[in-house]
């Protein structure tokens, strides 16, 4: 095919890295690379925190369910959905704000995860390897605190990013049937391809070279989504501002 299409399909998950620290002009144009994501309308609703202390590190680690990687990593990022930047230059140039509308939180959440996937791929063309870690908001409020994140800004998710120490297997996607629709939602289809991906994730899981474990992706969605996940974060996010109107 093409090297960027090989690289996106060879992303893995890295969960251990070496002592190699990043370079800090390629973590810049890492930066610069995730800046260059389309973005609504020009937003750019997204602040990135770099979380140097290892206090914070090793906090932030315990909060988002004991990930030890976070501490490890070279560089450990928070991606946050910022809307305060966009509302303060509203004000100052003497225009009334209208807060709180589910619209902003949406533009300002999927401006952070296109950024961050822009960074991902970067970093991986450099060598390095990623890992998003959602767990950080098991405890929002309270990294909120810690990082200081004032009112319109919400962390939606951590990045660790460093030079790998690992080679896990690539992890299989469902069959392009059951996600590549033409015209219409037709998903006449799906039961078959989703059984037939349930026996390639069982044997993916026996197989591959570390944590080895016997499951499908059917079983592992009904533990997801059989019980609330994560249920304050409504509350979490309205007091953030994000009203949702």
């Amino acid at each position: 095919m093409n090297p960027v299409i090989d690289l996106l399909k060879s992303h893995r998950s890295i969960r251990k890295f070496t002592d190699r620290k990043i370079d800090e002009e390629l973590f810049q144009e890492l930066i610069r690379a995730g800046q260059s994501a389309a973005t609504s309308s020009h937003v750019q609703a997204t602040t990135v925190i770099r979380v140097n202390d290892p206090g914070n590190r090793q906090r932030i680690a315990e909060l988002a369910g004991n990930q030890p990687y976070v501490v490890s990593c070279s560089h450990f990022l928070m991606f946050c959905a910022d809307m305060r930047r966009i509302f303060d230059a509203c004000k100052r140039s003497g225009t009334e704000v209208k807060e709180g509308m589910t619209e902003q939180f949406v533009i300002a959440t999927v401006d952070t995860a296109l950024m961050a996937q822009n960074v991902a791929v970067a970093a991986e063309s450099a060598g390095l390897g990623i890992c998003y870690i959602g767990g950080v908001r098991n405890n929002p409020a309270e990294i909120s605190e810690l990082l200081r994140l004032p009112r319109h800004v919400y962390p939606v998710f951590g990045f660790c990013m460093g030079y790998p120490d690992q080679s896990p297997e690539v992890k299989p996607r469902l069959p392009l049937p059951a996600i590549l629709k033409d015209d219409y939602y037709d998903d006449s289809v799906d039961q078959e391809q989703v059984s037939s991906f349930d026996e390639t994730m069982r044997q993916y899981y026996r197989s591959r070279s570390s944590a080895n474990k016997d499951s499908t992706w059917t079983e592992q969605m009904t533990v997801l989504f059989t019980s609330k996940s994560r249920p304050h974060m409504r509350d979490f996010l309205r007091e953030r501002g994000f009203e949702m109107k």
